[in-house]
């Protein structure tokens, strides 16, 4: 029996994820409260709006995108994964991309790419001095 209000390969690939963090459903705590914006008498009246909670790491996703509570409940648990997958390999992602800069800084330029940045640099100085005011 589906949860949400999506196709079953979609659902299927959210717990499949899920399992893959090692996101529980317990460590989940779920609370629904009015959504704010367009939307008429359904927003007004009915809690569609999802606040998910995940206990171990404190994140808190709050989800409102779509009209039926439903759907923002999946939405909601996916942003939540995505937001977690972005916490643990975003420790490793960073510490790449400081390497990768600076083997970038101490690259030595190829002589074509240096003598095409210096007729670049000899360019722009040429147009500055264009600008300049003329005095007589």
């Amino acid at each position: 029996m589906p949860i949400f209000p999506v196709s079953p390969s979609k659902e299927d690939q959210l717990t499949e994820r899920m399992r893959k963090l090692g996101v529980r459903e317990e460590d989940l705590e779920e609370s629904f409260i009015r959504s704010s914006g367009p939307g008429g008498q359904n927003v007004n009246k009915t809690s569609t709006a999802v606040v998910l909670v995940h206990r171990p790491s404190g994140l808190t996703v709050r989800c409102q995108e779509a009209r039926s509570q439903g759907l923002n409940r999946f939405l909601a648990r996916r942003v939540l994964l995505d937001r977690i997958e972005g916490k643990k390999l975003g420790a490793l992602s960073a510490e790449r991309q400081r390497i990768e800069k600076i083997r970038r800084q101490k690259r030595k330029r190829s002589r074509r790419a240096k003598e095409k940045m210096l007729a670049n640099k000899r360019h722009q100085s040429e147009k500055k001095r264009e600008r300049a005011a003329v005095r007589s």
